[in-house]
């Protein structure tokens, strides 16, 4: 999303005893290994989750906890590209179905969804969360399924059937300082506060943060907060007496529109920074509006769903006569995006003679430029790289679609390629 980047990591006990159930209910699966189903009529290898006229894919969303919001949007933009295949002709001759199963952001339910899913589908379009996909790594890997994290932390990185698309968060963070040393008068010598969750996409985001920092000269002040957190009044006061110039958050929509607010009732005008999954366009239907909109920017991979993108454009007028009264937010963009791709990927695999998991990811992983036409174009070749090394600035905006228009076009950071080679070393 988390869309939106949404994530962060569950208490080792509860990841500890979700892996545990996960080992218990699929370790004695056959179904689920990835393996060939045969050689269908019309010459296609194929395996599970793929039958003569069906592929059926699944999507392990959140539609009843903190991000439903976001989950909904998601599956219905998937929904949409599946609709829209199925209405020219399928993939391969066949017709594609999406099975979603809700974990209301609950990693033991989010397993046991995936033992009940995975035997019969072929890819994951969509998982949100980072402790889920954290739960699900191993499994993912061992049966071969093709998956998009709905999540964006480094450490998804390095695993051939785990595809994190455009960039992830320490890299969004290197941006942010970019940003605001480029354009909001940030200089050496500076402080600068960072509030991010505990977890994985707050950890990542601060190894960007104080990469970036070091290198710019800068002091990086950092306040960890829990998903829990959503009066920031502390953390504020802390930053005020750190003197900060500017504030980074890796947080959700909540702690943004507190932290903003809160800072700008206390005189704290600085500039803030947002990766995606701390902005959401509900957030400019409240008291904070006037306060994001004069101190907020947003990093992200992709660009605002208001964007004059042709690609863009089509999606969103398709999605708002198929979904009336539905928000057009970040979560539409970003998994009618997954859903793109996994389709190009599925169409490649067929022409190569097997719709097969395992080919399914090596058709992949051969795509070196895919472009969607909704933002960037992504390389998929490397396991261990961002797909993409570009972010677009965008500002919050009330009177705009999603609540977001661009400040700034897709451009490529700076100091990435430098960042991501220290990193490996």
């Amino acid at each position: 999303m988390n869309t939106p980047h949404p994530g962060h990591r569950a208490t080792t006990a509860v990841l500890a005893a979700a892996l545990a159930l996960l080992v218990a209910a699929t370790g004695c699966s056959a179904k689920a290994d990835g393996g060939s189903g045969g050689q269908d009529a019309d010459g296609v290898r194929t395996g599970p989750g793929v039958s003569a006229e069906t592929i059926r894919l699944g999507a392990l969303t959140d539609l009843t906890g903190p991000y439903a919001t976001l989950g909904r949007s998601i599956v219905q933009a998937q929904q949409m590209w599946a609709d829209e295949t199925n209405a020219a002709g399928g993939i391969c001759g066949r017709k594609v179905e999406i099975t979603v199963k809700d974990h209301g952001y609950d990693v033991q339910r989010a397993v046991a969804a995936y033992a009940d899913i995975s035997p019969d589908v072929v890819a994951l379009p969509q998982v949100i969360g980072s402790p889920v996909v954290a739960a699900l790594l191993d499994d993912v890997q061992r049966d071969h399924l093709l998956t998009f994290p709905q999540a964006w932390a480094a450490s998804l990185l390095g695993k051939e059937s785990v595809q994190v698309v455009g960039t992830t968060y320490d890299l969004d963070m290197i941006a942010a300082v970019d940003f605001l040393t480029r354009t909001r008068g940030v200089r050496k010598g500076d402080t600068i506060g960072h509030v991010y969750f505990e977890g994985d996409y707050g950890a990542n985001a601060l190894e960007g943060s104080s990469w970036a920092a070091r290198k710019a000269g800068v002091r990086v002040v950092g306040q960890k907060i829990k998903a829990t957190d959503t009066d920031l009044s502390a953390q504020v006061s802390a930053l005020r007496k750190e003197g900060v110039k500017a504030i980074l958050i890796s947080a959700g929509p909540a702690q943004t529109a507190s932290l903003v607010g809160v800072a700008a009732s206390r005189g704290l005008r600085v500039p803030v920074v947002s990766s995606a999954p701390g902005f959401a366009p509900q957030l400019m239907k409240t008291p904070a509006a006037p306060a994001l909109a004069a101190l907020l920017h947003v990093v992200s991979s992709a660009p605002a769903v208001s964007s004059e993108l042709p690609g863009v454009r089509r999606m969103v007028t398709a999605y708002r006569q198929k979904y009336a009264g539905s928000p057009v937010d970040s979560g539409v963009l970003s998994g009618y995006n997954a859903a793109q791709l996994l389709g190009a990927d599925l169409k490649k695999a067929c022409a190569a003679g097997s719709l097969a998991r395992e080919d399914v990811v090596k058709a992949h992983r051969a795509q070196e430029n895919a472009d969607t036409g909704l933002g960037v174009p992504q390389d998929f070749s490397d396991v261990d790289r961002p797909a993409s090394l570009s972010t677009y600035v965008l500002k919050p905006d009330a009177k705009a679609l999603g609540g977001l228009v661009g400040a700034e076009e897709a451009h490529r950071i700076p100091g990435a390629e430098e960042y991501l080679k220290a990193r490996r070393s």
